[in-house]
């Protein structure tokens, strides 16, 4: 433990010293002035710019009353530093004013001894402070170890994400942009063969681990279900299945997801699909402004044992794009679900080719005094013709 004793009174100074040499206290420094201390931390006093890392102090013991910079001025200083806020500051004074201690106080430090100094009551709070620190320390390891293994697995859930597919007449593109480390929106898709695709987007209830934990469970069992099943009722009823054999005891919250699954055949021209739950898929063809919504046709996946399930068709003749996409982008704008749907038309249609850049200008644009509240998805799928090359 390195402790700084800042006093402009070197027989205060002395005293203290003597006082942690005596309880075995042996490492500390010293600064005659709230400048030298904060030389000491690497700050450069008259910029606040930072020169160079905190040098391993940890503990303070700061007069109040020094000429240039009082101990109250120089605590707030130190305050504003992120990797040197959580040192403790223990003010020593003179002063018996409430004020200028609750001042103190309320400028970061963390107790007050008095002058003359009391060595059983210096050493006790001295322990309590250090002791505190500790504990601060041990938690902050801790949660920065969590942040480190959050990451990694964001990185594996990631991995699990298809990549872009891009075939003649059939192109296939996604953002994603988790609202935490962890999150839970799946896409995947897979080429069945024959000129047919399968393409399924899906939205787990809640955000973080468990969700994450979740997707990741319908991740592992995805490609086999729609490589065996194909079908999109089929392929929904066996992933309503294969969620509800997670039977976990005492479970307050019931999990579920909402899923979009389309088999897409370009040679027949045919789109096949079902919505569990999910916002309306978005059909452009042509040179269509207003879209064919892919709109729900049963309940997400997970609520209860059976699904009974009635897949939709629709065919196109024209070039189209079809857009896909999760609440997080509805909630982009206010109002009901109208005004939303209007909103996402509004910036979806046209072109059929995928357009990475004003896609990210018009949902993905990160706002540092906005706190994104949940999952932003969007898959977009180019139906082209065949002869069609980029």
């Amino acid at each position: 433990m390195r402790i700084l004793i800042v006093d402009d009174n070197p027989t205060n100074v002395i005293i203290i010293r003597e006082i942690l040499k005596k309880e075995e206290y042996r490492n500390f420094i010293t600064a005659s002035s709230a400048k030298e201390m904060l030389d000491l931390l690497g700050i450069t006093a008259k910029s606040g710019e930072m020169r160079t890392r905190s040098s391993g102090i940890d503990l303070i013991l700061l007069d109040m009353m020094m000429p240039e910079m009082d101990g109250i001025e120089a605590c707030r200083v130190v305050q504003q530093y992120e990797h040197l806020k959580d040192i403790p500051i223990i003010m020593v004074t003179a002063v018996g004013d409430s004020k200028k201690l609750a001042e103190a106080l309320d400028a970061g430090a963390v107790d007050y001894v008095t002058k003359p100094i009391n060595k059983v009551e210096l050493m006790a709070r001295i322990r309590l402070a250090l002791r505190l620190k500790q504990e601060k320390d041990w938690h902050k390891e801790r949660d920065q170890h969590i942040q480190d293994e959050l990451k990694l697995a964001a990185l594996v859930q990631n991995a699990v994400l298809s990549l872009p597919l891009e075939e003649e007449d059939f192109k296939v593109h996604a953002i994603y942009q988790p609202s935490f480390e962890l999150a839970g929106d799946l896409y995947a898709w897979y080429s069945l063969g024959d000129g047919r695709y399968g393409v399924v987007l899906l939205d787990m209830m809640g955000h973080g681990i468990s969700s994450s934990l979740f997707c990741m469970f319908i991740a592992s069992v995805l490609k086999d279900t729609v490589t065996t099943y194909v079908e999109p009722e089929k392929v929904v009823q066996e992933l309503n299945r294969r969620f509800n054999q997670l039977h976990i005891e005492k479970q307050l919250v019931q999990y579920y997801f909402t899923a979009i699954y389309l088999v897409i055949d370009t040679r027949l021209k045919r789109i096949d699909y079902v919505n569990a739950g999910h916002p309306p898929g978005l059909f452009f063809e042509g040179t269509a402004k207003k879209p064919v919504l892919l709109e729900s046709n049963c309940h997400p996946v997970g609520l209860f044992d059976r699904m009974d399930v009635q897949p939709q068709s629709l065919t196109y003749e024209e070039e189209g794009h079809l857009a896909l996409y999760t609440d997080g982008l509805l909630e982009l704008v206010g109002g009901e679900q109208e005004e939303q749907l209007d909103f996402l038309i509004g910036h979806l249609n046209g072109e059929h080719h995928w357009q990475e850049q004003s896609m990210l200008e018009a949902f993905f644009k990160e706002d540092a005094k906005k706190e994104r509240e949940d999952d932003k998805c969007l898959v977009w799928i180019s139906l082209m013709k065949g002869n069609d090359k980029e």
